[in-house]
């Protein structure tokens, strides 16, 4: 997989984010949902076609409001008057690649449907189970800012997503760019198919024969163990946590086209992968708070780091 090339052809439309891009690749190689934390206008659903597009898969968009129903993201047996049968009528959830708008502005009962369906990747609609696509991805967004009439996701919740992200506004370069790239075109229409879906599931599935040292499993299980016994955390990072960062450092590892897993893995995804999942003792409504941050920095950079020499 070539890596730079997947990175350029999304930067057609979300410019100057290569790091934030190359993250939100890790979380589809390795089958993990996302929750970008961000304000309105910062190119979620463009980067969501983009990624579509580039990787030929179906995607839906599903705008969360407080009167969004289980029903509507999951579907719905409905009455066929010309066979006299019930037939499922199906909700958004049944595509590849759902991006979930404002997920903290809908009910508490509608996320807990959503993101039940994200962690068993099927549904049950009266009595009967689906099976949803062999390739699911989730991304949600949330505006850190503005709570008022939101409903913010619980911590078993918040577990269920890989990693929080935030794209962020563009440089003033990269804005300037944008504005000359909107005059003439439109920037999705110039996004290539890159690879096959089919290749997309085949990557997928190697990430499980990806090698890691001993001694990046025993610094994972010390990094979780370090955020639970810090006086400034409330709650610690649990195993998931670690299983989640491991998943990520293979699929980084296959982005980079090796078969095992580097130091520099851990070191680039630990952050997005931890700061949701631990709550402060002063806890902050943004999930990626300078302070959550500097905490999650100081824990990882007093761990004995172990000395691994790539193969």
């Amino acid at each position: 997989m070539q890596k730079d090339i997947l990175i350029n052809e999304i930067s057609k439309v979300i410019v100057g984010k290569k790091d934030i891009i190359e993250k939100i690749l890790v979380c589809l190689l390795a089958d993990g949902h996302i929750l970008l934390e961000d304000l309105p206008g910062t190119g979620k659903t463009n980067l969501a076609l983009a990624i579509s597009k580039i990787f030929d898969i179906d995607h839906k968009r599903l705008q969360l409001t407080s009167d969004t129903l289980p029903s509507d993201i999951t579907g719905y047996m409905m009455y066929d008057k010309d066979t006299h049968e019930f037939r499922l009528k199906k909700g958004p959830i049944f595509t590849n690649l759902l991006l979930a708008d404002e997920i903290n502005r809908t009910s508490p009962k509608t996320q807990s449907a959503l993101l039940e369906v994200m962690e068993e990747k099927q549904v049950t609609i009266d009595a009967k189970t689906y099976e949803l696509e062999d390739i699911f991805v989730v991304i949600a967004t949330q505006n850190p800012y503005g709570a008022a009439g939101t409903n913010l996701l619980p911590q078993s919740q918040m577990d269920r997503f890989m990693m929080v992200l935030s794209l962020g506004y563009p440089d003033l370069e990269s804005e300037k760019q944008l504005f000359k790239d909107r005059q003439a075109i439109d920037p999705l229409d110039e996004v290539l198919h890159l690879v096959r879906k089919e290749n997309l599931k085949r990557l997928q599935d190697y990430i499980s024969k990806v090698y890691i040292h001993d001694d990046i499993y025993d610094l994972t299980a010390r990094l979780s163990k370090a955020t639970r016994e810090d006086e400034r955390i409330l709650v610690g990072a649990s195993p998931r946590a670690g299983l989640a960062l491991l998943k990520a450092a293979r699929a980084r590892a296959i982005l980079y086209e090796r078969d095992y897993v580097t130091m520099e893995d851990i070191d680039v995804l630990y952050r997005n992968i931890y700061a949701h999942r631990v709550i402060l003792k002063d806890q902050e409504i943004a999930v990626l708070d300078k302070e959550r941050l500097s905490i999650l920095d100081d824990i990882y950079k007093n761990l004995a780091r172990p000395n691994i020499k790539d193969r």
